[in-house]
């Protein structure tokens, strides 16, 4: 049997994992969790989730992948068969999320080659791409400004008050920048990502040209991608002392500079102050199961491939441990860092911390291009904060095209060997394909795909395939075997706590949120539009490419299984394996000498 490559080093293996799980979701995805579910409120569910559930579960995930030394699939096949399309699906998931996922690294790279500038190219209107409806208050004279000042006089109070006398905004006024500007129209910094940056046509039924600018940079940043990872483990592991690293250093710098900004109070007040009766709201919950589930890397196959690549007798319960507390404190960290800035944002703005907060894209890409303006050395700050994203996105990026290589290799390594002499042209292809299928992404009607993806393919679907997940290796491999696993490798059983999660706790909260989040369903619509049905049943379709791997998983397991007749077939799918095959658990020492897959 060929022996597997290990990490070079066990600091490498922390930080592979630590920036696969703390990614763009840390900087964007919780902050407006937070926002949405009432600031501090969103916290003690946050916890509680990560406590009961995402901690038990990484635990659960570094183990099979320690002991099985396989991908996802070949994890799930040896650990019980008929649940192997659970793996698959995950593999899934992790294709369509390298296809998206990397279009946001792609935007930030963008962003930060127009920080190199005399003055920010998203600070004014007085550009050849500006749309008529940019105001950057410099065009007081415009019919816009006109039009919106006989509004506001329209509306003056039956005591003869001026509108300025009032909250502005109800007058059709927005503070941006520092100034007000007419609600019909954009503030430069949402004029450039919308113009600019996308070119943005006017639905996903017209798709537009292609952006060439963002293809050769989509291209750039898959050319990183592989550099990343081309030599496996040992190349993934020198890359991550940097990626892992450096964002820690720009989220104290935003810290710093954000307390130092007026309004930074009433941002970092919004945070940590909970509304107690959202707790009550189920729609809490499931976002803290969701931010939980996405900081983590749970379910989405990347932790078993990357333990897979560990030394047998490691201590997995230490990796466990500070990858649940260095996530926690990601998020909280990026939670002062962020809210202080909105806060700033709000207090320019006139108005509240929650009318400046935007979701995904336009948080990051709208939001925080408007606050680094007010800042001295704005182009520092902006340049800073745009190398962060592409750090924590390349992280994340090509840990999930690793889960596709793994996968690849363990189960059709002869047959890839036949076309791909070496793992460094496998890692091509992947990445090759990946980036074709990325490109639709990237034209004028892009942004309606992207969101259609980011909506469908990793929410419920990911519930779904976590949930299988847990009970194919909890309840059918048995959560008591699994501990006895645990303790040929490291000499120590789990404690009790664990025992209790996987076998009753984890599966119920995963079920009750997958539940709920069916109740819940709304069909997407984004800044008031409202896709068509052709649309939502496409999101529906990419949604279920990963869910449908479960009973087909379910049927090829059977099918194969041993047994005169279809009940002995499916008794024997539902078994283990590993008693049956030569025992892969080799002693750490018998794999020092190996260093190639």
């Amino acid at each position: 049997m060929e022996l597997r490559a290990n990490w070079s080093k066990k600091v490498e293996y922390i930080l592979a994992v630590i920036g696969y799980a703390v990614g763009l979701g840390n900087v964007w995805r919780f902050p407006y969790l937070c926002y949405r579910s009432g600031g501090g409120a969103f916290l003690i569910p946050f916890f509680i989730m990560l406590f009961l559930c995402g901690v038990p579960l990484s635990y659960m995930e570094m183990a099979v992948g320690q002991y099985t030394r396989q991908g996802p699939v070949g994890a799930l096949a040896k650990l019980c068969p008929f649940f192997k399309g659970a793996g698959l699906a995950t593999v899934v998931i992790s294709f369509l999320f390298t296809t998206y996922y990397i279009v946001i690294i792609t935007w930030a790279f963008y962003y930060m080659f127009n920080t190199f500038q005399s003055k920010l190219p998203w600070q004014s209107c007085d550009h050849t791409w500006n749309s008529e409806i940019c105001w950057d208050g410099s065009n007081r004279n415009s019919s816009i400004f006109s039009s919106a000042i006989n509004t506001s006089m329209s509306l003056l109070n039956d005591n003869g008050t001026s509108p300025a006398d009032n909250n502005t905004s109800s007058y059709n006024f927005t503070r941006s920048l520092g100034y007000l500007r007419p609600n019909n129209t954009r503030s430069p910094t949402e004029d450039f990502y919308i113009e600019n940056v996308l070119e943005r046509s006017s639905g996903i039924d017209e798709q537009g040209s292609m952006r060439w600018q963002l293809v050769l940079i989509l291209l750039l940043g898959w050319i990183i991608v592989y550099f990343c990872i081309w030599k496996g483990p040992k190349s993934t592991g020198k890359v991550v002392y940097f990626t892992a690293l450096f964002p820690y250093f720009v989220l104290l710098i935003l810290l710093v500079r954000g307390l130092t900004l007026p309004g930074a109070i009433d941002g970092i007040r919004f945070f940590i102050e909970p509304r107690w009766e959202l707790l009550l709201d189920a729609k809490v919950w499931i976002n803290a199961a969701a931010q939980t589930f996405n900081s983590l890397g749970v379910a989405f196959g990347g932790l078993i491939t990357m333990s897979s690549y560990n030394k047998f007798s490691n201590n997995i319960i230490k990796d466990v441990v500070i990858l649940a507390v260095v996530d926690a404190f990601t998020c909280i960290l990026a939670g002062f860092a962020i809210f202080s800035i909105l806060g700033n944002l709000a207090y320019n703005q006139a108005t509240d911390v929650e009318n400046v907060v935007q979701e995904g894209p336009g948080l990051v890409f709208v939001i925080y291009p408007e606050a680094f303006v007010s800042m001295p050395v704005a182009q520092l700050f902006a340049f800073l904060f745009f190398f962060m994203l592409v750090c924590l996105g390349i992280d994340s990026q090509f840990a999930s095209v690793e889960v596709i290589v793994t996968y690849i290799q363990d189960h059709f390594g002869t047959q890839v060997q036949k076309y791909f002499k070496r793992k460094e042209f496998l890692v091509i292809g992947v990445c090759f394909v990946s980036f074709l299928f990325g490109l639709p992404n990237l034209s004028q009607g892009g942004i309606y795909f992207f969101q259609l993806i980011d909506y469908y393919a990793a929410a419920l679907s990911l519930m779904i395939l976590a949930f299988f997940e847990v009970i194919a290796i909890t309840w059918f491999y048995g959560a008591r075997r699994l501990s006895s696993n645990i303790e040929e490798m490291t000499g120590r059983k789990p404690q009790l706590f664990f025992i209790i999660c996987w076998y009753g706790l984890s599966p119920l909260l995963i079920l009750g949120v997958m539940i709920f989040s069916l109740i819940q369903y709304k069909p997407l619509s984004v800044a008031g539009y409202i896709y068509p049905d052709w649309a939502v049943g496409l999101g529906w379709f990419i949604a279920l490419i990963s869910v449908v791997c479960i009973p087909a998983g379910m049927v090829h397991a059977v099918y194969q299984a041993k047994g005169s007749n279809i009940w002995k077939k499916f008794c024997t799918s539902l078994k283990s394996t590993i008693v049956e095959e030569e025992p892969v658990q080799l002693k750490s020492a018998e794999f020092k000498t190996s260093e190639k897959i």
